[in-house]
């Protein structure tokens, strides 16, 4: 091997060295605020149940449901193409995997609700038992992946229900054996950040009287009013919120229906893809960039329910939803009715299985350095790893079909969707 030429420079080492101590608050505070996706799974919706409806059969009995829904409004794969608009390629496998998704995992996030959707006589029993059902159904493996309840918020009206039905609800899980792995809470209708801030005092205050390592319980702050994305005094407060959740802060969730009031949008036009709604979820997104915490649409209240054509088009129209929002890289959404799940489960699998092969292609040629019609960067690397892990989670992929076409192992596409810092500003081999 040739010697190395040496290439003249013109500054000190101690100018590099005198930059890098005057930004060493700086990469401080971007680490601290933008450490990148916490490379856990994301539920691709979230089912919220009243407290006083929730039973130890509620998954089995929304999955039973939705299949009858299935059997008598879509019995075969071409029917519900049909409905749909999915392509003939796409039909079988789509069918067949929401199906099995149906039998296997009918719910993949679970919200028992204190809020808005109770309407209970006892909540201090409900809250008990929601603990005592959902920490039973993770010890007999019968538990969504993820679980957990919507309180009430800090506003003055209910705050004191609010903070006793959670204090009953994590004692009980305590009392039971502690809080499992996929324990999820909901602060809903935040207006200040003084009141994130409040939701974290509480869980230290409940993490010290049990024990637990600090920061162990986190939270999803719901955006729901004008107040949480343009403050009083005309700052955008989301960003402000996440910092506020000191660490804490999982998700972000837009509230459809009462943001749509809020803004004085009529009945009629309140859906998710009203701009009002853009608005507020792209303000979102922004704000969480980079910072871990993950971004969800919210529901339709338009049901599938009745004759067929009616849950056709019920069916047509929350299919479309869907597909907007992952188009817009919302990933997650609210399903409020076990009609939903048929065709929340068709959106993403097809989502994810039309662009299956052009995704894993591009990802091969660039981990592979073979170029290709299209010049992909470190980032976009990032987004075609995210998208085929994600389609792995939700299980409309399977593991082996996507080594198949890219070569790689799970562990390889998580390198490349979680980089370590600096390495997207690279170029592409």
């Amino acid at each position: 091997m040739g010697q190395q030429e040496k290439v003249a420079t013109s500054l000190a080492g101690a100018v590099s060295e005198g930059i890098s101590a005057s930004l060493a608050t700086v990469d401080a505070e971007l680490a601290r605020r933008y450490p990148g996706d916490p490379g856990t799974r994301q539920p691709v919706h979230t089912v919220y149940v009243p407290g006083n409806d929730f039973t130890a059969d509620t998954i089995r009995s929304w999955a039973d449901k939705a299949l009858a829904a299935l059997d008598e409004h879509a019995p075969d794969a071409r029917t519900f193409a049909r409905v749909l608009g999915l392509s003939d390629e796409l039909a079988e496998p789509v069918y067949t995997r929401v199906r099995a998704k149906l039998e296997r995992e009918p719910i993949e996030d679970l919200r028992v609700d204190f809020e808005d959707g109770y309407a209970g006589d006892d909540e201090d029993a409900d809250a008990a038992r929601a603990a005592r059902l959902i920490s039973e159904a993770y010890g007999q493996g019968t538990a969504a992946p993820y679980m957990g309840i919507r309180m009430k918020c800090m506003e003055a009206a209910v705050r004191d229900r609010g903070i006793r039905s959670l204090d009953i609800f994590l004692t009980g899980l305590m009392e039971r054996g502690g809080l499992p792995d996929g324990l999820i809470l909901t602060l809903p209708k935040v207006t200040y950040t003084e009141q994130v801030t409040a939701m974290v005092r509480l869980l230290e205050e409940f993490e010290k009287a049990r024990g637990l390592e600090p920061g162990r319980i986190g939270f999803e702050i719901q955006i729901e009013t004008s107040q949480s994305i343009l403050g009083a005094d005309g700052t955008a407060t989301v960003a402000r919120m996440i910092d506020a959740a000191e660490g804490r802060a999982t998700g972000l969730h837009y509230g459809t229906f009462d943001y749509s009031a809020c803004l004085g949008v009529s009945a009629a036009h309140q859906a998710s893809d009203h701009p009002a709604a853009d608005h507020a979820k792209a303000v979102m997104q922004v704000a969480a960039a980079g910072t871990g915490v993950r971004v969800s649409d919210g529901s339709t209240n338009v049901l599938p329910v009745g004759p067929t054509e009616k849950v056709h088009d019920a069916w047509r129209l929350h299919y479309g939803l869907t597909r907007r929002a992952l188009a817009r890289a919302y990933y997650q959404g609210w399903d409020m009715h076990p009609g939903h799940l048929p065709t929340r489960y068709a959106a993403v699998f097809a989502f994810y299985r039309e662009g299956f092969e052009q995704a894993a292609a591009r990802l091969a040629a660039y981990a592979n350095h073979a170029g290709g019609d299209v010049m992909d960067e470190p980032a976009t690397a990032k987004a075609l790893s995210s998208y085929l892990l994600r389609g792995i989670d939700c299980g409309a992929l399977d593991t082996a079909e996507v080594a198949r076409l890219t070569g790689l192992t799970p562990a390889d596409l998580d390198g490349f969707a979680r980089p370590r810092r600096g390495d997207l500003t690279a170029t592409a081999g």
